[in-house]
């Protein structure tokens, strides 16, 4: 092999390595600390809160919601389920007041989206002065009896932003469903434990999570990109404020099963979050640095790291060429060692997800079509296109 030869191939087993091993080692850092935390003990109980629940046409599933929600184990006469019915061409106002939620209809064809539906409600709440905090629940989800008890404690304990566990309401629907339900035990629980251990912020993830009035008045809620919720967590991370988590509570969505569905809610994700990536992700970094603040330095690498498609696509590509690099000469041996280190990462982190999600046998023996559900993912990624409006995900059953 030639000079030149040795030169190219080097490089580009550099290229391949260095975020390859960049994002493992935040992957498996996130893995070795995601041991569940001490419970905090329990709150005084007085504190009153707004359970926002924004809905476009979600008649199919509202009752459900509410009917979650008014079980909460919290005294009935300090917390409010409200949902705002926002640009409805459906009932879901009429069967979220009959089912005993308090109903906020908005009607505003030129700012649609759920950012603008919590900002509504938001500011409805913040003129009565009735509540301490608000919580935001998705109208497809139930909620664990215990949520605002673990939204209290800590806010009692000095938080003013905090997140439950969000997790998949139907993992037994399909294969679809369960893989959905390992990526969010990774996601959501590993990362977050993780973050939260280290005295970091877990962020936002859209569904089941609370906020202070006290907070709102400072870093007012302004965030309407597709991915409101990522969007807010960061303005809290330059704010000074990190996002508690709180671990023994959930929420629970449900995720579609059909691949049309999943299509275009997932493309609706992947847009969102690369926006966010290329608007913010620098400039997270660049005031962490500047400030020495690691709040916002841990948000900025919790962009940069890409999806974990895209990570073992890196990763398998890189050992594929180290493999080929070592047909010809041993001295490449060591490009081959960091892409094994790399993959052994990656089973060690989506098993640690398996193991939480709770999913059994069933969910180890689904993780066997990963790579087609990653191929499937990678086609959708590479057809991206942004927009703005509230596209409702399908409901897939009454």
């Amino acid at each position: 092999m030639t000079t030149t030869y040795v030169v190219l191939l080097v490089a580009a087993l550099l290229v391949l390595a260095l975020p390859a091993v960049l994002a493992c080692i935040y992957l498996l850092a996130a893995t070795v600390l995601s041991g569940r935390s001490e419970r905090p003990p329990r709150s005084s109980r007085l504190l009153r809160f707004d359970v926002i629940v924004p809905a476009h046409d979600e008649a199919a599933v509202i009752a459900r919601c509410v009917a979650s929600l008014r079980r909460l184990d919290w005294p009935a006469e300090s917390f409010r389920v409200i949902v705002v019915a926002d640009n409805c061409t459906d009932v879901t106002a009429a069967i979220a007041a009959a089912a005993g939620g308090q109903v906020i209809e908005r009607r505003d064809e030129g700012r649609r989206g759920k950012g603008y539906a919590l900002q509504y409600a938001f500011e409805a709440s913040r003129v009565e002065r009735w509540a301490s905090a608000v919580v935001v629940v998705d109208a497809d989800s139930e909620a664990a009896d215990n949520l605002l008890e673990a939204f209290a404690v800590r806010i009692e304990r000095g938080a003013h932003a905090v997140q439950a566990d969000y997790g998949v309401l139907n993992p037994w629907v399909s294969w679809r469903t369960r893989l959905m339900a390992i990526a969010h035990s990774a996601f959501h629980i590993m990362r977050s434990r993780a973050r939260e251990r280290l005295g970091l912020s877990c962020g936002i993830r859209g569904n089941g999570w609370c906020v202070t009035h006290a907070l709102l008045q400072s870093v007012p809620y302004q965030a309407f990109s597709l991915t409101e919720d990522l969007e807010y967590g960061i303005d809290l991370g330059l704010a000074g404020y990190r996002v508690h988590y709180a671990d023994e509570a959930s929420v629970r969505g449900e995720m579609v099963s059909s691949a049309h569905s999943a299509k275009k809610q997932r493309r609706r994700w992947e847009d969102g979050r690369f926006s966010l990536l290329r608007l913010r992700a620098f400039t997270l970094l660049r005031v962490g640095l500047r400030r020495r603040n690691r709040v916002c330095v841990d948000l900025a690498l919790d962009l940069l790291v890409p999806p974990l498609s895209y990570i073992v696509l890196n990763v398998t590509v890189l050992l594929l060429l180290a493999a080929c690099a070592c047909r010809w000469s041993t001295l490449f041996l060591g490009w081959l060692w960091a892409g094994t280190a790399c993959g052994a990462v990656l089973l060690l982190y989506v098993l640690r997800a398996w193991q939480l999600s709770g999913l059994g046998a069933r969910g180890l023996l689904d993780l066997a079509g990963a790579p087609v559900f990653l191929v499937w993912k990678l086609v959708v990624m590479s057809s991206r296109h942004e927009t703005r409006e509230w596209v409702r995900t399908d409901r897939e059953r009454p």
